[in-house]
């Protein structure tokens, strides 16, 4: 058996299907993976991976591995893991998983060493603990590295923050800022995902609700969107005086934090940021509203002051619920732990958005491995971005049009005028 720390493998069979029943709504990354098992361009190259356990991640796990890669993976959060994908990994496709739904803290990191035992040369990640990990604790690795991947919005601030401070031990690229990625998978992806976890959370009725987003990035909008679609009076809150005017014209309610907390029923965090929900705003709110978390760490809703003005701690009052009872009696409901609303008590991201997202991941790692990187946050190749764009627009049966010789020699241009 491969090394691994799974919680059941006797899930596997029930991954497997889950895992091939969400390649069938990936024909991006099917193609590409169909053209590495060709050319074998990962040939050979050691990969450390800490992203979400999921069907869809699985499926750009096969095609690493069909690239040649040989591959670790490890969660990002400890409670977005699917056991049953992890289980169907090791079992079925042979990928070495260290990763168990619900595990602490402890164990959330020793996973992260085993991940890097085998002693990668590029890693891909998701939220940046892998590459902190390593910064801070092997360092004898960081010098071997080829360059890695960052999925994510949190993540990618972490490294320019890393970068600037001269601690960024190796090139990375900032999958998250693509188009394909972050256009698509944050906007579409996460406001349909969060609903969802919202939803599967409490069984609530979005229309009619006074809905909260904090944060309108492409995360925020998405979300506040389709709590729109759904019926719900939704309000946005942000730091941007740019995309607090962008969401008003977008026909949102644009207030403070603190009025929205005297106003909202619903709650939802989605800026990367901490302490966005805190001690003034918990004083404010209605009784038995909902706050949930859609950024990638648990920090954006500050419960270490919930659980000090608590005067009893209700868990589980519903699966992914846990009630906190204020000295007066007012209920604020926290929903999964303050963790990713989406992973945590829903399936993430639908497969059709991770398609692209996924792609991104593995021409990007192509092209690390082909490229000899400086150190540096790069962005993604254009050409990557407009590769996985024509692909998805082929699997959709989308034609559009192409310029007309005359029309590019015209933008080439500048001497017609008026």
């Amino acid at each position: 058996m491969i090394p691994h720390d799974v919680n059941d493998l006797s899930l596997s069979d029930e991954g497997h299907r889950r895992v091939l029943w969400a390649d069938a709504d990936m024909p991006v990354l099917a193609q590409i993976r169909e053209r590495f098992e060709k050319e074998r361009p990962l040939e050979g190259v050691r990969m450390a991976a800490c992203l979400h356990v999921t069907a869809e991640t699985a499926n750009l796990m096969r095609t690493l591995r069909a690239g040649g890669a040989e591959v670790r993976l490890c969660a990002s959060n400890p409670l977005s893991t699917q056991d049953d994908a992890a289980s169907a990994l090791v079992e079925h496709f042979d990928v070495p998983v260290f990763a168990c739904h619900g595990e602490d803290n402890d164990t959330y990191y020793r996973h992260i060493h085993q991940t890097i035992e085998h002693e990668p040369i590029l890693t891909m990640d998701d939220g940046c603990d892998l590459v902190t990990t390593i910064t801070r604790e092997r360092q004898d690795l960081a010098g071997k590295m080829r360059a890695g991947m960052e999925e994510t919005t949190t993540g990618v601030i972490r490294l320019r923050a890393m970068y600037a401070d001269g601690m960024l031990p190796y090139p990375m690229i900032a999958v998250n800022d693509a188009d394909t990625k972050h256009l698509f998978d944050n906007r579409y992806g996460t406001g349909q995902s969060t609903v969802d976890g919202i939803i599967r959370a409490t069984d609530v009725l979005m229309a009619g609700r006074k809905v909260v987003a904090a944060g309108y990035g492409m995360c925020g909008r998405g979300f506040a969107t389709r709590a729109r679609g759904m019926g719900a009076l939704v309000a946005v809150t942000e730091v941007s005086p740019l995309r607090a005017l962008e969401a008003a014209m977008d026909g949102f309610y644009v207030m403070s934090m603190t009025e929205a907390a005297r106003w909202g029923d619903l709650f939802c965090t989605l800026t990367g940021d901490r302490s966005v929900i805190r001690r003034e705003h918990f004083e404010l709110m209605r009784d038995n509203v909902y706050v949930a978390n859609s950024g990638h760490f648990n920090v954006e809703i500050d419960l270490d002051v919930l659980e000090e003005m608590a005067k009893e701690k209700r868990v589980g009052v519903r699966a992914n619920v846990d009630q906190y009872v204020l000295p007066d009696g007012r209920r604020i409901n926290i929903l999964a732990e303050g963790r990713l609303i989406n992973l945590a008590a829903a399936e993430g991201h639908p497969a059709s958005v991770m398609d692209m997202s996924f792609a991104v991941q593995a021409l990007s790692t192509e092209y690390a491995v082909k490229n000899n990187l400086t150190l540096g946050v790069h962005s993604v190749p254009d050409e990557i971005d407009r590769t996985v764009a024509e692909l998805k627009l082929a699997a959709l049966g989308i034609t559009i049009d192409k310029l007309t010789p005359e029309q590019e020699r015209y933008l080439a241009s500048w001497q017609e005028g008026t």
